[in-house]
């Protein structure tokens, strides 16, 4: 434990959201909480202030490490480059350094049949994943050369399955697939490594959702063969983890699409 001393990570959508249970209820907090318990600086960033406060509070508190909250909100008529250039440039003033770049901040409309989305379902998408996914990548890469780091990026089994109601969101999940394997063959040289994960998690999203309507929820959610979704912090943190340690740096290849959601660089 506590590998990751000293490193410091960029996590978009890392506000505080917890299920019933009180474990993490979001990836971004999930991700966050497996990267504090391995002793990195992180930096937070999300649309609502609150979240990432007590984000920053919570992980800095228990796991002694220091958290920058930043408010980031990537949309359509925004200043979208100057929004992600300052997180950038507020992380080195503050750590003078990135280690790991984690894209998982994405909003949408998700149930709209793809007959009835409009341009600002589409823009929402769009925006908030797949533009903020490459200004983020862009803005880091001279950092993440120097460190030569680590890039993880989230994409989604609606693109791979072509999920009912999820027409911009898988449009948009499929974009940041391929912007990352552009990544990865481009950035290699530099000894960045860059990766994909799909997943399938149990969020708070999820969790109101099966509360409120129930029978939507056996309809369209479907457990995989190991017996449960995702849990935030134990599955998806740790395999974030695991994406930046050592061991990884010296692989090499094209990203690949494994079947049970997970992409790597092999």
């Amino acid at each position: 434990m506590g590998f990751l001393k000293g490193k410091t990570a960029i996590i978009t959508g890392g506000g505080k959201a917890l299920l019933k249970d009180g474990s993490p209820g979001s990836i971004g907090y999930g991700v966050a909480l497996a990267y504090a318990k391995e002793g990195a600086n992180l930096v937070i960033t999300g649309r609502n202030v609150e979240k990432l406060e007590n984000a920053k509070k919570d992980l800095e508190e228990n796991y002694g490490i220091e958290v920058l909250a930043l408010p980031a909100d990537v949309s359509a008529g925004n200043d979208n480059e100057g929004v992600v250039k300052n997180v950038i440039d507020k992380t080195i003033e503050k750590f003078s350094r990135i280690d790991v770049l984690i894209n998982i901040a994405q909003a949408s409309a998700s149930g709209v049949p793809l007959g009835d989305h409009t341009t600002e379902n589409f823009d929402l998408a769009i925006y908030s994943g797949l533009y903020g996914t490459f200004y983020f990548m862009k803005y880091a890469y001279p950092h993440l050369k120097e460190s030569k780091g680590t890039v993880i990026n989230f994409a989604s089994g609606a693109g791979l399955f072509g999920n009912y109601g999820q027409g911009s969101y898988a449009a948009a999940k499929e974009g940041i697939r391929g912007l990352s394997r552009v990544a990865a063959t481009e950035w290699a040289p530099d000894g960045i490594n860059v990766n994909v994960i799909c997943p399938l998690a149990f969020t708070k999203a999820l969790e109101d959702f099966k509360d409120h309507y129930p029978q939507a929820y056996e309809k369209n959610v479907k457990i995989p063969p190991v017996g449960y979704l995702g849990r935030s912090e134990p599955d998806i943190g740790r395999v974030c983890v695991q994406l930046a340690s050592e061991d990884f740096k010296y692989l090499t290849g094209e990203t690949l699409t494994l079947e049970g959601g997970l992409g790597l660089r092999p």
